[in-house]
Order: structure tokens, then C-alpha cells, then sequence
């Protein structure tokens, strides 16, 4: 069976874990040992496998596709071969290849609760909420405590404006992938959709926590900040959202915002020039037509006397 999706980009936590070696994890980590026998025999569909797994270990993906698809070819039953093809085919693109392949996954095993669970992120992206929820839930039937199928489930609802619900499944993320940011960013994210900031800020600080150079958490930090009218927080917010990745347009959106209210527009048109340019580079032309009409407003300001 061929699934046909809009587009996969998958949702998962850990959506670059590997499965190590049916037979021993411990051969994926360690070169083959040398051996006549060895040497005599074809390889099996296992030592394909492992050699992809060192493969992706030694950067070299394209080699590791190549040795997962031939362990696949030989043992069609080897769910690992066809999930790790699949994160290998994500990592460079491949995007429908790469929801094949976990879809022959839990087809050669149907308890591999991470194939669901990476699968049902798929469908998430292809908007096919129902769909995409029942690979999410079989996931965590076989699996309660899988943090990204929690994870996954939680982007669901929360892209079907259930709040409650997904933070409730954002919530079991946390408590059972404790060092992945993305959980409490979107619990931040429902809380604000609900307009209970305290909350949010809290959610946020934690997933900064977690990870300090995530552009994102600052960023809506500083839209909170903004919408409280402290400007000074806020355009720190921001500043630390620009220097988590220098090519967010957003924070340098909000940080001219921040300029304008401050009356420093010479400021405002600087940031808001690179918001603009960033926008248009990254193919955003909406946002860029915002930028600029907000850009001429802080050109005219600035041209005014005071």
C-alpha cells in the first residue's frame, strides 16, 4: 500500500533516533570484527542494517540509504531497516520515500510504537487530523510513554484549536522527553492562544530552560512583554531571539515595533529593513509587505520634526 500525502515533515521529537541492530545494539556502535566466515558469506539484511547505522554515525547519508534499503530488500520483515530508511530518506528530503517507508514499518511490525508515531506525524502534515490521530494513538496503546507520540498528538489538537486537550498531551511530552524544548514552547503557545500570558511566560522560561538559544520562545516572550507594555523586556526579548538565529525576521519585526514605541525610529527603520529583506529571502511575501508598511511608517516618523 502507497500512501499519498500533501507533504511530511516529520513531527517527532525524535524523529532522528536510530534502532540499532535487531541482534545486538552494541554492532552499531563497534566495526565489524574480522572473520573468514565473515568474509565468505553474503552479507544478511542485520549487517546491512548496521553498516547503514554507522554510515549515518559517520555523516554519510546517502551511503546509509543505500545499506538500509538493501537490508530491506533482503528482509522485508526487518522493521528497523524500513524505519530507519525512513528518518535517513527525511533527513535529506525525501518526503513521501521517507512516509513509505514507516508505513512498511508498522506493516513488518505492528507493536514498533515509534513507525506510528513518526507515521502519524506525517499526516499531520498533510492535515489528515483523523488519520494522523489514530496512528497517534495506536503509537502510545503500544507505547504510554512515548514522549514525541504524546508530542505529535498534542500538535494536533493544538492545530485544531483544542487547547485543553493538547496541553494535556504537551504536558505527558514533558514528563516523558524532560530535555526536549518543543513541549513547553507549546504549551506557551495554546496558553497564549487562550490569553493567559503568566502562564505562557512560565511555559516559555522553561522551554529556554531547556534550550537557551531558542529564537521562537524568546520571541513570544517579547510579544507578551510588548502587549504589557514593557518595552525594555521586550526589546531584550527580542534582541536574544536575533542573537539565537540571526536570520528569525521576526524578532527584528518585534523589535522594531518596540523602536516605534520608544520614539527611536531611526532604530525602527534599521531592524525593520532587515525584516523585510529576511521576509522576501525566505519566500514570507505577506510578512514582507507588512515589514515595509511598517518600515515607510518609520521613515516618515523619523523625517518629522520633534
Amino acid at each position: 500500500m502507497r500512501l499519498s500525502f500533501f507533504k511530511y515533515r516529520i513531527a517527532g521529537l525524535v524523529s532522528l533516533m536510530l534502532v540499532m541492530s535487531i541482534s545486538s545494539p552494541s554492532l552499531a556502535l563497534f566495526p565489524p570484527v574480522a572473520s573468514k566466515l565473515a568474509q565468505s558469506n553474503p552479507k544478511t539484511a542485520v549487517d546491512w542494517l548496521n553498516q547503514g547505522l554507522q554510515a549515518i554515525q559517520a555523516g554519510k547519508v546517502q551511503d546509509a540509504i543505500a545499506a538500509f534499503k538493501q537490508a530491506a530488500k533482503l528482509d522485508p520483515t526487518l522493521a528497523p531497516a524500513h524505519y530507519n530508511l525512513g528518518l535517513a530518506l527525511r533527513q535529506t528530503g525525501q518526503l513521501q520515500p521517507s512516509a513509505d517507508a514507516f508505513y512498511r514499518a508498522t506493516q513488518a511490525d505492528p507493536k514498533f510504537a515509534p513507525a506510528f508515531a513518526n507515521l502519524g506525524g506525517a499526516l499531520l502534515e498533510g492535515n489528515n487530523f483523523k488519520l494522523a490521530n489514530d496512528y497517534l494513538q495506536r503509537a502510545l496503546e503500544l507505547d504510554p510513554k512515548l514522549g514525541f507520540a504524546h508530542y505529535n498528538l498534542g500538535l494536533a489538537r493544538e492545530q485544531q484549536r483544542d487547547c485543553e486537550r493538547a496541553i494535556a498531551s504537551f504536558k505527558k511530552a514533558v514528563e516523558y522527553s524532560k530535555n526536549a524544548p518543543e513541549p513547553p514552547y507549546h504549551i506557551g503557545m495554546c496558553y497564549l492562544q487562550q490569553g493567559k500570558l503568566d502562564p505562557a511566560r512560565s511555559a516559555f522560561y522553561q522551554a529556554l530552560k531547556i534550550n537557551p538559544k531558542y529564537p521562537e520562545a524568546y520571541y513570544n516572550l517579547g510579544s507578551i512583554f510588548f502587549q504589557q507594555s514593557k518595552l525594555q523586556e521586550a526589546l531584550e526579548a527580542f534582541r536574544k531571539s536575533a542573537e539565537a538565529n540571526s536570520n528569525y525576521p521576526n524578532a527584528y519585526y518585534g523589535a522594531g515595533l518596540v523602536f516605534i514605541q520608544l520614539q527611536q525610529y531611526g532604530d525602527a527603520v534599521q531592524v525593520l529593513q532587515f525584516a523585510r529583506d529576511l521576509y522576501n529571502a525566505q519566500k514570507n511575501p505577506q510578512w514582507a509587505k507588512n515589514a515595509e508598511q511598517l518600515l515607510q511608517q518609520a521613515q516618515n516618523l523619523n523625517y518629522q520634526p520633534r
